[in-house]
Parts: structure tokens; sequence; C-alpha cells
């Protein structure tokens, strides 16, 4: 099986102090390709470092939600510009957080707004965390989508059918975690079963959500083969067939990256 970890945390602490076993039981696992995301502007230089050290990892640029009222606020220009490097190919991750609401909402709004007129400017896909903030971030979508198209990934995806049918008919793609493997998931195995398999990701977001059979493991690029062969089962195919068609999903939205050999 290939596949593509779409989403993870190369630069966190429980994965720098092992990375070269990390790295490798990704390879043995098919993992062909990671993306290192960024979660705050300011620490971007590492998470560069990071994706320029292997030829299969590349990265993100941005301010992730819980972290927007603890560095300056960042102007699309700037975004775009540190997004013009070849190893970065997304904007983000970036969205709102109304569970944790650690930064002021209008504050977050902004912010997010900010990377969406980055990944406008940059041609990049806006990489997007969205947590018990279905109707604002529905609203912002539609109405950014409408001032100018930008691609978009609803990345981890925990929320509702609504905005997912909403995320879908905007274009935007839908991304998977461990968590649609955990046994009280059973609604989003149901969201899954709706999503096209033509706009469907796969990512483990390590080294947090470890799928089933990893619960209480630090999650790694490896394990995101286990969230594949639950949503394979889940789609009614194979699991070989679930990993090349979220491949090239992923190639097709992350297309900065260069292709991958047959």
């Amino acid at each position: 099986m290939r596949l593509i970890d779409t989403h993870c945390h190369l630069d966190f602490p429980e994965l720098v102090k092992d990375r070269a076993s990390v790295l490798a039981r990704a390879a043995a696992a098919g993992v062909a390709r990671m993306i290192t995301i960024s979660t705050e502007v300011e620490k971007f230089p590492s998470i560069l470092a990071i994706a320029e050290s292997a030829e299969n990892i590349f990265c993100s640029v941005g301010t992730h939600p819980n972290h927007a009222h603890e560095e300056r606020e960042f102007s699309a220009d700037e975004l775009a510009a540190l997004a013009a490097h070849p190893k970065c190919v997304a904007i983000g991750e970036t969205g709102l957080d109304y569970h944790y609401d650690r930064a002021p909402r209008d504050l977050a709004h902004r912010v997010f707004r900010a990377h969406i007129g980055a990944a406008r400017k940059a041609g990049l896909p806006l990489v997007i965390h969205s947590r018990d903030a279905d109707a604002d971030m529905a609203a912002i979508l539609t109405e950014e989508m409408a001032a100018g198209p930008f691609k978009a990934l609803l990345h981890c995806f925990t929320s509702s059918r609504e905005l997912a049918e909403a995320a879908l008919a905007l274009g935007a793609y839908i991304s998977f975690s461990g968590v649609v493997t955990f046994k009280n998931s059973g609604s989003l195995r149901e969201i899954a079963e709706i999503v096209p398999l033509d706009r469907m990701l796969v990512e483990t977001d390590a080294p947090f959500l470890a799928p089933t059979p990893h619960r209480g493991k630090t999650n790694e690029p490896s394990y995101v083969a286990d969230t594949a062969r639950l949503l394979a089962g889940v789609k009614g195919i194979e699991p070989d067939v679930l990993g090349e068609i979220t491949t090239e999903n992923a190639l097709r939205l992350f297309d900065k990256m260069p292709s991958l050999a047959p």
C-alpha cells in the first residue's frame, strides 16, 4: 500500500528524539511522502529544515488558531512569500478552535482570513483546523470562496455532517486521521461514507491521535496505514486501492510536490 501522510508534526519533541527510526518505519509501511505542518510562523525555519533534510518530506507555513494570540499577525503577502520555498506546499494549519478558545475570536477570524488570502496569492492549498466552530467555519469559507476561489482541506475531520457537506460543496477536500478508527467514532465513519473518494485524504496528525490498535502510543506517520485500512473497509474497497486513490488526491491537491515514480 502506497500512502501520503498529509499532516504530521515532525518538529514536535515526541518525534524529534527518534526521527530516523520514525522515518524508517514510515518507509517500511509504504508512506511515500510526509507533510510536516507548521503551527507557528516564527518557528518556520525549523520546519523548513526538516523538510530540506529528506527528499520525501514537505512542509507548510502558518499559525494554528490556538497560537494566534501568541505571535504577531502575518499578512497574506508575508505568508505567501515564505511559502515560495520549493519545499513549502501549503498554507496553514489555520482555522478556528472554539473548543479551547485560546485566542480572541475576532483575532482568530482575522488570522484565518489572512491565511486564506495567502493561499489565493500563493496558489497553494489551505490546511484548515476546525473544532467546535462549524457555523462560523462554514460561513467564512462560503464568503471567502465567493470572494475568490482557493484550494482547501479540512484536516483531521471530526466535525458535523453539515460542515462536511458545506465544505464539499465548495470544492474542499476532507482528511481523516486515526480518530475515525476509534470505537466511539461511528458517526464519523458515517460521514466518511458520504465523502467522495476523489476528495478524501489520510493523515496521522502525529504525534497525536494514534489509531486503533496503537491507542495510547505516540502517533507516527507509519500508522497512517491503519487509518487507510479502516477507511477502505468503510468504502468497500481494498486497502491498496484506497492508498492509491488518496495518494493521487494528495498529489493533485498539493500539486507543488513532484509526482511519484510509478
